[in-house]
């Protein structure tokens, strides 16, 4: 492909090697960021613990927040010391809460264990800076998408766990055996840190060290930096929470296995990671504004059809009134009569004709009948009604189009990852680990807060598709503000352009008359 072509032989050995290093533990620490999503929700189907919506919303978010706040200090350090020694220092940390996950037995215990092994996830903020500083600008995006391929880590444990705990128990014979998961987790972690340290080359970010604490922070007063980190909490946040939701989703409302809904859930959380990648290569190739737009724009679509919950209700339908006064001297499941007049009754369909789960059904079907309200011998005026409508809708919200549904949201925030931090050593080049670390800690809130909302929202309409609803809410408010922001660079840089883009008779002969080299300045101040 373009974009591993473009950056295989324009680096020197180092800068690969760091690269690949870099991914590979970004992987492990993901994988271990998102171990909850598959284990809580064994733990809970087997019995061995009894939480609720709102329980599962917390543990399964808890990670994310450890994860989401401590990326700000250590992207600081990552800036002062340098990845390796940050960068390997963290494995460790973050190995020993996750071995004693292994001995929660409790709400609590399994809380603060959570809270400990959630460091893992701030791994995101030193990978970053560490890899930007090894490579050009013109080929940070592409280098930055091909580190984020480690976010397919979440599909390792969606996929590879549920096999891995359905082994260690001995097929839920043994349930006390899932101890075993997060000890070897650990280990991986522990032997990830002394490759790390074996292989990795040592560099820091230049005229890092004169600079102070207030220096470091200064990106904070920024609005731009909020912004990017509003896009983030969309796209990253929003992927961290569905690839561990996703498999309590599938299990509950698809009524599948822990082991099969796993496995569904790496179809999201595998393609997103390595399409960043690309992601990565388009941002360089077409500009990160406009790869956030189609991103913000065909997630809303993807949303918009997710919100539609499964249905099997009866709702009032058109009736059957009299056009005159009389007396009724026939009701039949076919016909009413009154005063010899016959009125056609709508029979209801068979049961056989209602069947429909064992169907594959896209849209929604809808089912009319009418019901007698009235019998022989009783006196009608006119318009009084004879029959009530009744009419029947069933959706199936069939699982293989919401699964591709939910694939296509995957891809595009794989590519809105990489289009996001694309922007930053593009604008705060020698800031990349701070700013890096204030858009990772907001995103990472999004990861912590939405499996929360998530369970909250559920607990209280007892609908799964309010997360999707959620989704669609806070995916609308980026894209207006990427729209506005837009409007507003281009009123002000070039105002001229802005009033014949506002006269849509002289759209197109504006843009075909500014040169190219001005559009894509435009273009890149633009975000």
């Amino acid at each position: 492909m373009g974009f591993a072509a473009g950056l295989g032989m324009t680096e020197n050995r180092s800068a690969i090697l760091v690269l690949a290093l870099n991914t590979f533990a970004f992987t492990v620490c993901f994988a271990v960021w998102t171990m909850n999503g598959v284990l809580v929700t064994f733990l809970v189907e087997q019995g061995v613990f009894a939480w609720d919506k709102g329980q599962i919303g917390w543990l399964i978010g808890i990670p994310v927040l450890t994860g989401s706040v401590m990326r700000l200090p250590i992207g600081v350090l990552t800036d002062r010391f340098g990845g390796r020694l940050v960068f390997g220092l963290l494995l460790l940390c973050s190995a020993i809460p996750t071995f004693f996950l292994s001995y929660a037995t409790s709400f609590t215990g399994f809380l603060l264990a959570s809270l400990g092994f959630g460091l893992s996830g701030a791994s995101f903020a030193v990978g970053i800076a560490y890899t930007s500083l090894w490579f050009r600008k013109d080929r940070q995006g592409t280098a930055l998408g091909i580190f984020g391929v480690g976010n397919a880590g979440a599909a390792l444990t969606s996929l590879g766990a549920p096999v891995l705990l359905q082994t260690l128990t001995g097929g839920g014979q043994h349930l006390e055996a899932w101890r075993a998961l997060p000890r070897i987790y650990a280990v991986a972690l522990v032997v990830t840190a002394l490759v790390f340290f074996a292989f990795a080359k040592s560099r820091k970010v230049e005229h890092g060290q004169e600079l102070t604490l207030l220096r470091r922070l200064a990106p904070l007063r920024y609005l731009r930096v909020w912004r990017f980190g509003f896009y983030y909490f969309v796209v990253f946040g929003g992927f961290v929470a569905l690839a561990q939701w996703l498999i309590p989703y599938y299990v509950n409302a698809y009524g599948m296995t822990v082991a099969f809904a796993g496995f569904m859930a790496s179809l999201f959380s595998f393609p997103t990671g390595v399409i960043r990648a690309a992601g990565g290569w388009l941002s360089d190739r077409f500009g990160a504004r406009a790869v956030m737009t189609w991103v913000f724009g065909l997630c809303l679509v993807c949303f918009a059809l997710l919100c539609v919950p499964r249905m099997d209700i009866e709702s009032p339908g058109q009736g059957i009134m009299a056009e005159q006064g009389g007396v009724v001297t026939e009701v039949t499941s076919e016909k009413i009569s009154v005063s010899g007049r016959d009125y056609q009754v709508l029979t209801r369909p068979g049961a056989d004709d209602r069947t429909w789960d064992n169907a594959t059904l896209i849209w929604p079907t809808f089912t009319f009948w009418q019901e007698p309200a009235v019998r022989v011998g009783d006196s009608v005026v006119k318009k009084q009604l004879l029959a009530r409508g009744v009419t029947h809708v069933y959706f199936q919200a069939n699982v293989w189009v919401f699964s591709i549904l939910v694939f296509l949201v995957g891809i595009m925030m794989g590519v809105g990852m990489a289009g996001v931090y694309k922007l930053i050593p593009e604008y705060y080049p020698k800031e990349v680990g701070i700013v890096g670390g204030i858009v990772g800690v907001i995103g990472g809130l999004g990861g912590f807060t939405c499996p929360i909302i998530f369970g909250y929202l559920l607990q209280t309409s007892g609908i799964w598709t309010t997360a999707w609803m959620f989704l669609f809410i806070v995916t609308l408010g980026s894209y207006l503000w990427l729209h506005v922001t837009v409007r507003k660079i281009l009123r002000e840089q070039a105002p001229l352009l802005d009033r014949q883009i506002e006269d849509r008779r002289q759209v197109q002969g504006a843009v075909e008359g500014v040169p190219i080299q001005i559009q894509r300045r435009h273009a890149a101040n633009i975000g």
